[in-house]
Parts: C-alpha cells; sequence; structure tokens
C-alpha cells in the first residue's frame, strides 16, 4: 500500500506515521487485540465495521473516535459501530470534577484532560511532567463589555461562571470575591448563559476562551483577564502512589513527543481535522 511505503496519510501529508506504527490494509490485522480503535472517516463506518467484525475477538474492546452522524438513521458513528460489529454500546459521560474521584476509586488507571497539577489535586492523585501549557486563564464576557471591565473588581455583583472542579473555578472564588459565582459542569451551558444573558462572565482557559470569541462575536475577552496571571501546565493524572508504576512510562513518553515536538504537531492536526467536513453515508464503501 502506498501509505506503507510513504508513511504519511495523503489527507495530512506532513504528519509522519512512527515507525511502530504497523499500516495494513487487511481486517485480519486485528484478531488477537485486546484494544480495537474505530477511527474511519464517519462516511464508511458501517462498512469497516462489518468488515473487521469477524476479526475481532470475542473479549476485545471496541473504543469509536469517530464524529458525526450517519445519513438516514441519524445515529452516533458510536452506535454505528456497536451495530456493525456486533458490541455492546457503553456510553459515559463524566463531570470533570469527578474524574479524580472516579481515579482514586480505581474505575480508571490514568486521566488525561487538560488538567493541572495543583496542591489540592496532590492529594488525591499523582501527575507527571508537564505535557502542555495553554494561554493563561481568561475572562469572556459579552463584547460591548468588555474594554469596561477592566479590572477584577469590576465584577463585584456581577454573576461569574466557571466548570467544575476547575482551577477557574477557584479563581472566581479567591480572586473575584465580589463576584456572585456560578458553577456548571459543562463549558457549552456556560457559553449558552453568557449568551443569553443568564450570567456576566466566565472564567476560562485561554485557548477554550478565545476560540469562543473568535466563533460567536458578541462575545469577547475582558481587559480584567490581565489580572490572572500565568496558565498551569497540564500533565497526566495517575492513582494516588502510582501503585500500577504507569508514572515512568508516561513520562519518558511525554519527553519524547516534547523533544520530536509532536504536541503541537498534534495541536495542527487537530486543527487540520477540525475544517475537513465528510458526507455521511450508511452505504458508502470502503476507501
Amino acid at each position: 500500500p502506498k501509505m506503507e511505503a510513504t508513511r504519511r496519510n495523503p489527507r495530512l501529508p506532513s504528519a509522519v506515521l512512527p515507525d511502530a506504527l504497523k499500516i495494513s490494509g487487511d481486517y485480519a490485522c486485528v484478531s488477537g487485540c485486546k484494544l480495537v480503535v474505530m477511527a474511519s472517516p464517519s462516511f464508511p463506518a458501517r462498512a469497516v465495521g462489518k468488515g473487521v467484525a469477524p476479526y475481532i475477538d470475542e473479549d476485545a474492546v471496541v473504543v469509536s473516535v469517530t464524529k458525526g452522524l450517519e445519513a438516514g438513521t441519524h445515529l452516533r458513528m458510536s452506535q454505528v459501530v456497536a451495530e456493525a460489529t456486533g458490541k455492546e454500546l457503553v456510553i459515559e459521560n463524566m463531570a470533570f470534577d469527578y474524574l479524580l474521584a472516579a481515579l482514586q476509586k480505581g474505575g480508571y488507571d490514568i486521566v488525561i484532560a487538560a488538567m493541572e497539577e495543583t496542591e489540592e489535586r496532590l492529594n488525591a492523585a499523582d501527575f507527571s511532567d508537564p505535557y502542555y501549557t495553554d494561554y493563561p486563564p481568561m475572562i469572556l464576557v459579552k463584547a460591548e463589555k468588555a474594554e469596561e471591565l477592566a479590572s477584577l473588581a469590576d465584577f463585584d455583583g456581577l454573576y461569574v461562571a466557571a466548570q467544575t472542579g476547575t482551577t477557574k473555578l477557584d479563581i472566581v472564588n479567591n480572586d473575584m470575591p465580589g463576584a456572585n459565582v456560578v458553577a456548571l459542569q459543562n463549558v457549552n451551558d456556560i457559553i449558552n448563559q453568557l449568551i443569553n444573558d443568564k450570567i456576566d462572565a466566565a472564567v476560562l482557559d485561554g485557548g477554550v476562551a478565545l476560540e469562543f470569541a473568535e466563533a460567536e462575536e458578541s462575545l469577547a475577552v475582558a481587559t480584567a483577564s490581565e489580572e490572572l496571571g500565568a496558565a498551569y501546565p497540564y500533565c497526566v493524572a495517575v492513582q494516588k502512589g502510582d501503585p500500577k508504576g504507569l508514572l515512568p512510562g508516561i513520562n519518558e513518553a511525554i519527553a519524547k513527543m516534547l523533544e520530536e515536538g509532536k504536541v503541537e504537531e498534534f495541536i495542527q492536526m487537530a486543527d487540520d481535522l477540525s475544517g475537513v467536513a465528510e458526507e455521511v453515508s450508511a452505504d458508502a464503501p470502503v476507501e
């Protein structure tokens, strides 16, 4: 196959696939695998699922990372993959503030969720070396108020939201004592409330704030954001005491990714893919 020779996907020619990754056009290559990740484009997802199903071990876990809805059925890709492979669909929607609690109970081995290491979190988990530092936290407000809200004191009496369990909620509680705190689990709910004037401001990760400000012309970053200070770096969390000995391998992988510039490459790939639209069809042939 061409990709096996070039180690490049023609849709993303700038990304070179690692040598350790085996490329095959034979569905049978998944036989014996305990974890099968379905990452096909959305339009052939059902066909790919049916093609690979006979070779998936009965006890294997199948994870779908494909986005979109299937034309005609309007099913999510996870539902399509489950139907095609004969696997039971398990959907677990967990709020950010429950992640460390679930980690402590052994529900997960690691948490990778743009999580910063803090003194409070160190009581519940151990953390890897940093792998990425986002823009500093920012305050998102209605565009017409962005300049007049020039200091944190200007938010006294206003309703300011942040996501539960995050350092952004800590900022509202500790650095904006005159504000009325609104704690919500979902960032999209926060943005909807801000757009619909249910709240006056939202404290978010800097990158997230900038994305929403760019996408929604009624929103802007408040001048007062300059008072919030620098961002904490993101780390991987494991159970306290690292009982499974995962941190050395995680730190080694992080060091290698940083040395090779992979984190920036992944971010660029995600940005590139975010602008790629696929026509969804249940009966489309496999490419």
